[in-house]
């Protein structure tokens, strides 16, 4: 019996399996999917869970049940490309014929002393439960700063703010205004909206370090009871540890079909990858659900054929009751896009689930 092995049950990991499985799995090959839990969590709604206006139990998904895929719980600990072996944390190795590398990512504190140490995130189930911990911790009329301005900033600035409405929140980013690589009539749209409901908006904020109490805009401290990073993404440390060529970002650099030049039987899967789309859990499953396609050909011993991957578009949320998105180049704000986001989650629920 033969072995794929995929690392990671996100959104691409997931996808590939799923197109595998549904698809006539060749008798003689097994998938093996490594996770550090139980369920496929939700990532894209991450932020709710921190804001604390949904459970953890809203954001599983149970992996899929198959007689010829297995589920190894644990952390990965090292990729051995050479050797065709992957180390767990724990000591157990597991190897494999074809590897599906699709670990997602971690935040990149971009080298600022104490962000690591002193700030909370919404990477991993785990991190975001703190994160709820620590937020639901803060008294009444209490601050909490959040670094970074991009999609995943604002959503959890204005689910918290519906969550508690006795705080002060603020959200910076080094740009001038936040979603900078949204149009800029979709910014005025969320600035407005966080005008409304008193969320300072600041801009031209360039963190230089970060203590318990506060961040640091060069010498100016700005206090804060809670700081929450949303300030940048990379992939995950095990990834950064593989000797590859990589892009600007830590990507790693793949070919026509997502695998490693020297190791054509390593995929590479979802924000780990280096792709011409930014990283997102559509993304992902779009070239998850490719890389099976490309397997099942090289299978029957056909050339794959592939598509270009056109994603939807992009939906945020402000709150339950606002929203904003880009769909190819239309910009839509308000209820719309919030029911829309609903109806993609649901869809992504059944699908999965």
């Amino acid at each position: 019996m033969r072995t794929l092995l995929v690392l990671g049950g996100g959104y691409g990991g997931l996808a590939l399996i799923q197109q595998l499985l549904d698809n006539h799995l060749p008798l003689d090959w097994e998938i093996i999917l490594v996770d550090r839990m139980p369920y496929q969590g939700i990532k894209t709604e991450y932020y709710a869970l921190a804001a604390g206006t949904v459970t953890d139990y809203h954001l599983r998904i149970q992996f899929p049940v198959h007689p010829r895929l297995t589920v190894r719980y644990g952390q990965v600990g090292s990729i051995d490309l050479a050797s065709r072996l992957v180390l767990l944390d724990s000591g157990e190795p597991i190897a494999y014929d074809i590897l599906a590398i699709a670990l997602g990512c971690t935040d990149n504190y971009h080298n600022i002393p104490g962000a690591e140490e002193y700030t909370c995130s919404i990477q991993s189930f785990a991190g975001t439960r703190e994160t709820y911990r620590r937020l639901n911790d803060v008294k009444p009329y209490g601050t909490v700063n959040i670094v970074g301005g991009g999609l995943s900033g604002v959503e959890i600035a204005s689910e918290l703010r519906e969550s508690r409405p006795d705080l002060n929140i603020s959200l910076m980013d080094r740009g001038e205004r936040i979603l900078s690589s949204f149009p800029a009539k979709l910014s005025r749209y969320v600035e407005e909206w966080f005008s409304e409901h008193q969320v300072e908006t600041i801009g031209g904020v360039s963190v230089s370090h970060v203590e318990k109490d506060a961040i640091f805009n060069g010498t100016q401290a700005i206090p804060a009871d809670v700081t929450v990073w949303t300030a940048g993404i990379q992939p995950v440390k095990v990834v950064q540890q593989l000797e590859l060529p990589k892009d600007r970002g830590g990507r790693l650099i793949v070919g026509e079909y997502y695998n490693i030049a020297d190791y054509p039987e390593v995929y590479v899967i979802g924000d780990c990858a280096s792709l011409p789309f930014a990283p997102s859990a559509q993304a992902a499953g779009a070239q998850g659900e490719q890389v099976g396609q490309i397997i099942q050909a090289l299978w029957r011993g056909e050339t794959p054929k592939l598509h270009k991957i056109k994603l939807k578009g992009t939906l945020g949320s402000l709150g339950k009751n606002a929203g904003f998105g880009l769909m190819g180049r239309r910009s839509v704000m308000g209820r719309v896009p919030r029911l829309l986001k609903s109806g993609v989650l649901w869809m992504s629920k059944r699908h999965f689930g």
